[in-house]
């Protein structure tokens, strides 16, 4: 499985993703605003990804500070984290990131500076790690939905190429497979940047997955035919009550589930999940360039100066999800908020396959 990010020789390696699939190519991050770049950029993209990205920004950011006592390391350090925030205003996880490595800082307070820069980088590998082992559990949870012969419906990139590794969405698809169940994957291209065309499409060819790609406006005409049993995407941003902010067009393919009947479940690490946001109405909706939507690799398509809206994410409401499929197990909307309270006991909100359509 290919990495999307590692640290190596003191840097920060980032698959450019937005040279996929014609080119593998690594960007070399020597430090961190050339990781806040890759994450504005694209370079790297998909919540955990941006996430572990912005933790080893941070400890990159780290190695080049000069300070005198840990207060005045510490607000030096408040430059990276900033910087880093203000990259993707969406997705959740690079706050959750850059709030876990601030909290690791202040658990290590007493330790010399010299061994604090050391362990930032410890802390932030460690997430990577982390990272992989909750998507597992995400597709073991998730394939329990899946049944033999299932086509299922993604949209967007939710693969290894959007985490450390495994995927989120693509993480049930992957355990299906493992299990001997014989699967097919339709794959939206998702405009305007074609995160399923380049990335999702070649990374289930890469697993021996069966995909098919189609235009996003392809969708529905399937699930009239009967073709599409389930569907099955990310999310940048989960709030209390459940609703999903994810990639553009999201919103779309939940709203023709529920009129066809057909499952519509989100693979949601508890690291997306804002519990102290309570809807999807107050989420910062990230807006893009127009060259994006007017250009395709720098070919023009649409006429110049032409008026464009570029929203990259929607909000679709918790109505119109099944259920997630987190590490914990798969879950009701109306249950998401449960799982912040720690003295739940999360087995008795843990739902069956059988319960779950």
């Amino acid at each position: 499985m290919i990495s999307t990010i590692e640290w190596k020789d003191d840097k920060v390696f980032i698959l450019d993703q937005s040279r996929l699939p014609l080119e593998v190519t690594y960007v070399e991050c020597s430090d961190y605003q050339k990781v806040a770049e890759g994450i504005k950029k694209l370079w790297i993209r998909g919540a955990p990804a941006i996430g572990i990205a912005a933790a080893m920004g941070i400890a990159l950011g780290a190695q080049d500070i000069k300070a005198v006592s840990m207060d005045d390391f510490s607000k030096k350090l408040e430059l990276v984290t900033d910087t880093l925030l203000a990259t993707r205003p969406t997705a959740v996880n690079i706050r959750w990131a850059v709030e876990r490595m601030k909290r690791f800082l202040a658990s290590i307070r007493s330790t010399a500076l010299d061994d604090v820069k050391q362990l930032l980088i410890d802390e932030a590998k460690r997430m990577l790690e982390e990272d992989i082992e909750i998507n597992k559990a995400i597709g073991k949870w998730g394939a329990e939905f899946i049944g033999d012969g299932d086509t299922i419906l993604t949209h967007c990139n939710a693969g290894s190429l959007a985490t450390g590794g495994y995927g989120t969405a693509t993480a049930p698809m992957l355990v299906a497979k493992e299990q001997g169940k014989h699967i097919q994957v339709i794959a939206d291209e998702t405009r305007p940047v074609l995160q399923g065309a380049r990335l999702t499409a070649w990374e289930l060819m890469q697993s021996g997955i069966p995909v098919t790609l189609i235009t996003d406006n392809a969708a529905g005409a399937l699930m009239k035919k009967g073709a599409i049993d389930l569907a099955i995407v990310g999310t940048d941003r989960t709030t209390r009550n459940g609703d999903v902010a994810n990639k553009i067009g999201t919103y779309t393919v939940a709203v023709l589930c529920r009129e066809h009947g057909i499952p519509f479940y989100v693979a949601a690490p508890l690291s997306s999940i804002d519990f102290a946001m309570e809807s999807g109405e107050h989420i910062p909706i990230e807006q893009r360039p127009a060259d994006e939507v007017t250009t395709i690799r720098g070919q023009r398509i649409a006429p110049e100066g032409v008026n464009v809206i570029n929203p990259a994410f929607d909000v679709t409401p918790a109505k119109y999800v099944t259920s997630f499929f987190t590490e914990k197990g798969a879950f009701k909307p109306r249950d998401i908020k449960k799982l912040a309270n720690k003295t739940v006991d999360i087995q008795s909100v843990r739902l069956k396959a059988t319960t779950c359509i």
